[in-house]
């Protein structure tokens, strides 16, 4: 059955005037079981001809993905440059998809685009979108009608270009300072984070889940973030979530009004709880955090999706993935589905085996009674969002729509306001704000950002200031996917505090420190003439704050470590426990 002929019967499933749960019934009674076994998979595509493989994550064509495995839920990568082209993409996606079966619409999801960064390959990957600080920095300005602003911006930007769920908030609480995932977080307390999250889940939906909205789906339940020794749970070493403090509620409060706010869907995290009342599996297996605490305690009526991975051992940018089925690693594939279906789990995030769902239907390990009620909410919310009665967008409008000046304004005001000024010197040239006209030395920045303010100069010795931009340290853990996690030490290298130091010594230097998680700054306190923090903010955002042109909003989102012998006695799970910080949370000081 195509589209064409379901249209020219007008089932009850594609009358609008009908109510959601009737058309949910209608068109849940026409699927097949294979229909409804591929709604429970999520996994990645990529932009380009949607009858090409996509080779950065070695997956199939998309059309293979669809047509084939009969899967309509996609988390697009990448970017192709315009907004015009990623809505004519989507589209040609959606023209897929209504020829196949019964016509059921694709559900396109993405991680943040909106982070401002350096780097050029994410930069790329950002496209077009207006961009933003990081979480952090978000959190660092504090104001929850500025975070529901952005949420709007945002999704105005994403329904521009097809995007229908949001893969975030990521509402994990930064208790150990060295986990690195931090970045995406709101930091390291849970009443600012509960706050924030549910200011950024309304920007996205709305004050409820419609025609207009982008979904969200909030993480990581029951809270990232109390990982031993900082590791993260994408690696086996880093499986373990550990709660020294006996403080696994404090780490649920940011969910509670995440989930009075509405958010539609849930992702539980990877790492497998110690020391708590529940099962020692991962969080995607544990029937007493999913469907205990999070369905009957807490009441979420949403969807689950697991985080990605959890079930097929992979290859990930040349390195060597294991499924992510910590305390189960023992377990088949089949044996994986059956116990995340058992605890609760909608869907499998970054998977595509059907086939071994549909042999754990077939042989009545899982019932398809037990299939229609999670197919039931994935329907549902297709037809909320207005999936089913508008697939397609305005490739026009999107090329008009995302990254306006607007919102390029408004993104680039809050670069400026999340800037943290941490230290100020006393007295002479260091002092913020510099004084216009005054000649600079940069490293670490562009010295076209501070020309409308000052005059670059190539030497620190012709210099009357100094400025450095630095990033947070951290200790590599290895090549390919696992480069991307800085984790480990939040010390600087002592060749680079010597060379800061001989800086600091040749001329008054200010030097900010991008920090995606915290970082030992003790040592730059005692030499820089100046010091602020960005999480995210561009060369001419931070310029602007240096000179004058803007004030510095942010304060700090977690504490300042004073050692790294403060971090290893801390305990993970609970916040501000490092002893004598060198800042404390909260802390910014203004011109």
């Amino acid at each position: 059955m195509t589209t064409s002929d379901a249209t020219s019967s007008q089932f009850p499933y594609q009358d609008p005037s009908l109510p959601v749960e009737q058309r949910v019934e209608d068109l849940l009674s026409r699927l097949s079981v294979e229909d409804k076994a591929g709604l429970m998979f999520h996994t990645m595509t990529g932009y380009g001809d949607v009858t090409q493989a996509e080779p950065m994550f070695g997956l199939p064509s998309l059309r293979s993905m669809v047509t084939g495995r009969r899967m309509n839920h996609f988390n697009v990568v990448g970017s192709p440059g315009s907004a015009r082209e990623m809505a004519a993409w989507h589209n040609a996606a959606q023209d897929l998809a209504a020829g196949t079966g019964w016509g059921v619409p694709l559900t396109i999801s993405s991680d943040p685009r909106h982070g401002f960064t350096d780097n050029p390959g994410a930069a790329m990957l950002a496209g077009t979108f207006s961009q933003w600080p990081e979480t952090l920095g978000l959190a660092a300005i504090g104001d929850a009608d500025l975070v529901q602003a952005f949420g709007d911006i945002a999704r105005q930007e994403y329904i521009a270009v097809g995007i229908r769920v949001a893969l975030h908030p990521q509402i994990d609480l930064a208790t150990e300072p060295r986990w690195s995932r931090i970045s995406g977080t709101f930091g390291e307390d849970a009443d600012l984070t509960g706050r924030l999250g549910a200011a950024y889940i309304r920007g996205f939906q709305g004050v409820r889940l419609g025609a207009d909205s982008v979904a969200t789906m909030t993480k990581h339940f029951p809270g990232g973030g109390p990982q031993k020794d900082g590791e993260d749970p994408h690696f086996a070493y880093g499986k373990d979530q550990v709660y020294p403090g006996g403080n696994f509620d404090y780490h649920l409060r940011p969910f509670l009004p995440a989930i009075e706010a509405g958010t539609s869907q849930m992702m539980p995290y990877y790492g497998r709880p110690l020391g708590t009342e529940y099962e020692e599996v991962g969080f995607g297996f544990n029937s007493g955090v999913l469907t205990g605490l999070l369905r009957e305690k807490l009441g979420f009526t949403g969807i689950i999706c697991t985080d990605w991975g959890l079930l097929t051992d992979a290859t990930i940018l040349g390195q060597d993935m294991p499924a992510r089925a910590w305390g189960l690693e023992h377990l088949t594939r089949e044996e994986r589905v059956v116990r995340a279906i058992d605890a609760g789990v909608d869907q499998f995030g970054g998977e595509l085996c059907t086939e071994v769902l549909l042999t754990v239907i077939q042989d009545g390990r899982v019932s398809e009674a037990r299939l229609d009620e999670s197919v039931r909410r994935l329907l549902r919310e297709k037809f909320v969002l207005g999936l089913f009665d508008d697939r397609h967008v305005d490739v026009e409008r999107a090329g008009v729509v995302v990254g306006s000046a607007d919102f390029q304004a408004a993104g680039l005001d809050a670069q400026r306001a999340a800037v943290t000024l941490l230290a100020n010197a006393a007295d002479g040239a260091a002092r913020l704000p510099l004084h216009h006209g005054i000649r600079v030395y940069c490293e670490g920045i562009d010295p076209a950002a501070i020309e409308p303010y000052a005059t670059p100069v190539a030497e620190p010795a012709d210099a009357e200031v100094a400025i450095v931009r630095v990033k947070a340290p951290f200790e590599p853990r290895g090549e390919g996917f696992e480069s991307f996690f800085h984790a480990g030490s939040l010390e600087f290298p002592a060749e680079r505090l010597d060379h800061l130091r001989e800086l600091c010594a040749t001329v008054p230097t200010v030097i900010d420190v991008y920090l995606d998680r915290p970082a030992v700054l003790a040592p730059l306190v005692e030499f820089a003439g100046a010091l602020t923090a960005t999480y995210g903010s561009s060369d001419a955002a931070l310029a602007a704050v240096l000179f004058g042109a803007s004030e510095p909003r942010g304060k700090l989102p977690f504490d300042i470590p004073s050692s790294m012998a403060a971090v290893v006695a801390s305990r993970s799970d609970v916040p501000f426990d490092t002893s004598e910080p060198t800042f404390r949370f909260g802390h910014g000081l203004s011109y």
